[in-house]
């Protein structure tokens, strides 16, 4: 099949390669003209037959709805619009209303895989009407991964990013879990190589993942992270898994402290600490710090 992609960045470009690798035609567009096979929207809409379909994979937010809203006026009855994006599902909602009224379909999609979905294929989780689901399938079918598993229709339009978000949620716990072991392993003079620990996990244990697998890979390139600063920044799903967890009334203490985690990363001197070490020392006349 045709299909127009937009946004051809670290993901955009590999989904590119690989659904090219299967057969199907795709032209893409890209702000970077370097990258680009056509230089307008229009000059993309204009090269495909219809029904067309048309992904874009831009950030989500303003640069989401500014393409979808331009698309919206260059497409026709019948075609379809697929965000691959990480939008909020409440943005997908809206995005498919406008869509519906001229006429044209809209998937939401989230897309797993990153850097090695090129090669591996890239976890696809999809939300929308059937029959919209159907015009993009040959692309799905091209983009995930070999084998039974890795895609699958979520449900309604929202479900796509939806199910994406609360899998993203899930990864920060993950990784939290295995950072706090590591630093635990770190501190202690009986654990002599700790990367290797982290290694003998690979086999055999329950915690075996490819979490587990790149955690190894990163100790393998800086074996005690000295090259690292301690600082990691959020995508914002974290944030959304949260509030709808407040919203639906779930408890997700595991999921929440992981986020809340990495707010602290950013502190050098934490405030919170300043006050902690200030009530110690007034009730018990704990020794505190002063600035260096």
């Amino acid at each position: 099949m045709e299909l127009g992609l937009i946004g051809l960045g670290k993901m955009g470009g590999n989904m590119r390669e690989r659904i090219r690798r299967a057969g199907h035609t795709v032209v893409g567009f890209d702000r970077d003209a370097a990258l680009a096979d056509v230089h307008s929207l229009k000059e993309l809409v204009d090269s495909l037959s219809g029904p067309r379909v048309v992904w874009v994979m831009v950030p989500a937010g303003a640069a989401t709805q500014s393409t979808i809203d331009e698309l919206g006026e260059l497409l026709a009855p019948g075609d379809v619009v697929v965000d691959g994006g990480n939008s909020r599902w409440t943005d997908d909602e809206k995005h498919a209303q406008e869509l519906a009224a001229k006429g044209i379909g809209f998937v939401d999609c989230g897309v797993s895989g990153g850097v090695w979905g090129l090669e591996n294929g890239y976890a696809l989780m999809y939300g929308g009407a059937a029959e919209d689901v159907a015009k993009v399938q040959p692309v799905f079918d091209a983009l995930k991964p070999e084998g039974e598993f890795g895609a699958v229709h979520a449900g309604k339009v929202g479900a796509g990013h939806f199910a994406k978000m609360v899998h993203n949620g899930i990864e920060y716990a993950m990784m939290q879990a295995f950072a706090e072991g590591w630093e635990l392993l770190e501190a202690v003079d009986s654990v002599t190589d700790v990367r290797e620990v982290f290694r003998s996990w690979q086999e055999g244990t329950v915690i075996r993942s490819w979490l587990l697998d790149l955690a190894v890979r990163a100790l393998d390139d800086d074996e005690h992270l000295h090259e690292l600063r301690g600082f990691a920044q959020d995508s914002g799903e974290g944030r959304w898994t949260v509030e709808a967890a407040i919203d639906n009334a779930v408890p997700l203490p595991a999921i929440t402290a992981s986020l809340f985690a990495r707010f602290g990363s950013r502190q050098d001197d934490s405030p919170q600490m300043k006050m902690i070490a200030a009530l110690r020392n007034q009730f018990g006349g704990h020794a505190v710090e002063g600035k260096k």
